[in-house]
């Protein structure tokens, strides 16, 4: 029987690095974790009148860290979200000055004034799995889907260093994909002993890009099952879902993200089928996806996928994304096809 490890943070026991603190649980590989996780304005940001820059200490906190048993440097850490809810009937989004594809910032100087900064607050209907945006300026209102995801999941990075859980890079962080979401299996290469991985920064949605910088932010209740992969390095956080092997790179500036993505996605491909190098890069190149996680954090983020019915029969990492699936139970989003092509 598979066990269950239940964690629910206080306040005061979010975390704001990757790094830096010690575990607050520990979890036998092929245990379910079930926790909670704040928004990115750690739950201080609760109408269009908060703004985020009075009302908040600091930004992106996650839950965590979790020591995984048996886990050393050189293993691949497996998590499997079985589940990813949200905690509220409500999602806050912003605009900052200085933050944001669409506006000057520190390293794009520009003479015309910062962008306002503004909030909008976003409904939340988890039955009839929407979100509805309200206009700020008129009485407009639309309604989108409720597609639930988590922007921010790591590991503790090498050396005794601590980063920024604003920053995504090889050991995960806030990759900002909306890929991360129920169903979905991240697989993340340990740097340290027990791999110390925490979670956060629940969107209710959020579009290819994250243009603004901030999606529909809010609290999540999450179920993911944690696995081990002995002797198995990862170079960059990966992500495989019923239908797809996706690829993360993350850098500055974007085409760097984009190549470190696709030559991990044509490796990946190359091990998992066989293929030389340049065979591999072929595949990758004609039936290939792309898509930009964020383009607004200290490092952006870019995805490469395939589909993998383009390569028949593999199972990356001996099908570990299957075994999981039939533990953890399969929710209803991910019973059909996924999100992606």
């Amino acid at each position: 029987m598979t066990s269950t490890v239940t964690y629910q943070p206080r306040e005061d026991e979010l975390r704001y690095t990757f790094g830096g603190h010690p575990a607050v649980a520990e979890i036998k590989p092929g245990s379910l974790l079930v926790t909670s996780t704040e928004d990115c304005f750690g739950g201080a940001v609760r109408t269009v009148d908060d703004l985020p820059s009075k009302v908040c200490q600091a930004f992106n906190p996650v839950t965590g860290p979790f020591h995984v048993l048996g886990a050393e440097p050189g293993d691949t850490l497996v998590l499997h979200f079985a589940a990813i809810t949200p905690a509220r009937d409500w999602g806050m989004s912003a605009t900052f000055p200085h933050f944001g594809a669409l506006t000057g910032t520190h390293t794009t100087a520009m003479l015309h004034p910062p962008l306002e900064e503004r909030v909008w607050c976003y409904s939340i209907d988890a039955a009839a799995e929407i979100v509805t945006f309200h206009a700020r300026r008129s009485d407009h209102a639309i309604v989108m889907p409720l597609e639930p995801m988590l922007g921010t999941v790591g590991v503790a990075p090498a050396g005794g260093e601590a980063r920024s859980t604003i920053v995504p890079d090889a050991h995960g962080g806030n990759l900002d994909t909306p890929e991360i979401r129920s169903g979905a299996t991240v697989y993340l290469g340990v740097n340290v002993p027990g791999a110390l991985f925490a979670i956060g920064d629940g969107h209710a949605r959020q579009g290819q890009g994250e243009v603004c910088g901030v999606a529909v932010e809010t609290a999540m209740n999450v179920t993911v099952a944690v696995d081990l992969i002995k002797g198995v390095a990862t170079p960059w956080p990966r992500i495989e879902t019923d239908h797809r092997i996706i690829s993360i790179g993350a850098a500055r500036p974007l085409e760097d993200a984009y190549r470190i993505s696709q030559h991990d996605l044509v490796t990946w491909t190359a091990q998992l089928t066989g293929l030389e190098l340049l065979d591999a890069y072929q595949v990758a190149s004609q039936a290939g996806r792309s898509a930009p996680g964020n383009v607004c954090d200290p490092l952006y983020t870019m995805h490469a996928a395939v589909n993998k019915t383009i390569l028949a029969g593999v199972h990356p990492y001996d099908g570990v994304h299957q075994r999981l699936r039939r533990i953890a139970g399969a929710p209803r989003e991910q019973r059909g096809k996924d999100h992606g092509n």
